[in-house]
């Protein structure tokens, strides 16, 4: 007994610290962040702006200059802190899925959330929608193609873990045919440009109502989400465990699948199409702190949010011209996604 309060006490530590550096770690780069592009701004001089902007704080001879407060508050710090929200979204969103389906293979592609989502900004593109309007028109699709799975993965009486992903695929391949159907009608000079690019992911539209946008959905989600972390550890040993513990799965599962829903379309709605973080991430935070959501969940938001953020600076600063996020993302998400896959495989993770 001794011995096994003693491993758990050394886990409990080890999940502490391992949370504690990526905390770390993540406001490092969100500093380093404001820093980079092709105006330089010294990591000093970020910080006492940011000082001078939270406390009203300004000294009679300011070190910095007035472009200097421009580039560090109203360009790059939305974006910083939009990236790093749609990363955590991401991250979370894609460890609760895998645990809920008890499937290391699952994401919020897999399952049609992401495709669904993706129309519905394509809809909001063509209306011409604001940015609660996007978010509105993503939502709505994402739980329409999420009703549609569940709807299909049912016909054949028995909705297991396999039935799931193969309805996602199908409601995945119907949505990403009108997506391209739209891309086809689409005026060419006024419509298509904006579709495009949107559908490759960039955070370079990022506003200040951008971060209302995500910021709030993520609260709302989010904070539920991590709450509920021992009950996501019961769903995923199984409908019978749970039922056994006193919990009502069917309800409790669709509860927690809405809340993915709305921090998957919060992301969409301000960033476009960004795919494999959901994915690729758990995996990362498996491997740190083990696959007990109690410490997977918050251990897989903050390394999503380090890992977006980090492919968002990289997409502006790699070339003179700014990458697609949603491009970076797959170029490293695939080859992580066949090495997981083939472990699965190996392992006999991947289960009915």
């Amino acid at each position: 007994m001794n011995v096994q309060a003693t491993v758990h006490t050394q886990q409990h530590y080890r999940v502490r610290i391992v949370l504690l550096v990526l905390s770390v770690l993540l406001a490092a780069l969100m500093l380093l962040s404001l820093c980079l592009g092709r105006y330089p701004v010294s990591p000093h001089t970020a910080l006492q702006i940011l000082w001078s902007g939270m406390t009203g704080l300004v000294p009679s001879v300011p070190t910095w200059t007035g472009t200097d407060v421009l580039v560090v508050n109203t360009v790059r710090l939305p974006r910083v802190v939009v990236a790093s929200l749609a990363g955590a979204a991401l991250g979370l969103s894609g460890a609760t899925l895998q645990g809920l389906f008890r499937n290391p293979l699952v994401g919020p592609q897999v399952v049609g959330i992401s495709n669904g989502a993706a129309w519905g900004g394509v809809v909001a593109i063509l209306l011409g929608a604001s940015s609660v309007g996007s978010l509105a028109w993503t939502f709505g699709f994402a739980m329409l193609a999420l009703v549609a799975v569940f709807s299909l993965s049912r016909l054949s009486g028995n909705a297991s873990i396999m039935s799931v992903v193969l309805a996602g695929i199908i409601v995945s391949a119907f949505f990403t045919a009108l997506v391209g159907l739209a891309e086809f009608l689409a005026d060419a000079e006024r419509q298509l440009p904006g579709i495009v690019y949107w559908l490759l992911g960039s955070f370079a539209t990022v506003t200040r109502t951008s971060l209302w946008v995500i910021g709030l959905p993520v609260l709302i989600a989010g904070i539920p989400l991590l709450l509920m972390r021992w009950h996501i550890n019961v769903l995923s040993l199984g409908d019978e465990t749970a039922t056994a513990l006193g919990l009502r799965a069917p309800q409790l599962r669709w509860l927690v699948l809405c809340l993915v829903t709305l921090l998957v379309t919060a992301q969409v709605s301000v960033s476009g199409a960004v795919g494999w973080v959901g994915l690729v991430v758990p995996h990362i935070a498996r491997r740190l702190v083990g696959p007990n959501h109690q410490a997977l969940l918050p251990a897989s938001t903050l390394l999503g949010a380090l890992y977006l953020l980090g492919m968002d600076d990289i997409a502006r600063t790699m070339a003179e011209q700014e990458l697609p996020i949603g491009v970076l993302t797959a170029l490293m998400g695939a080859p992580v996604f066949a090495v997981v896959f083939w472990r699965s495989q190996a392992r006999g993770w991947v289960r009915e």
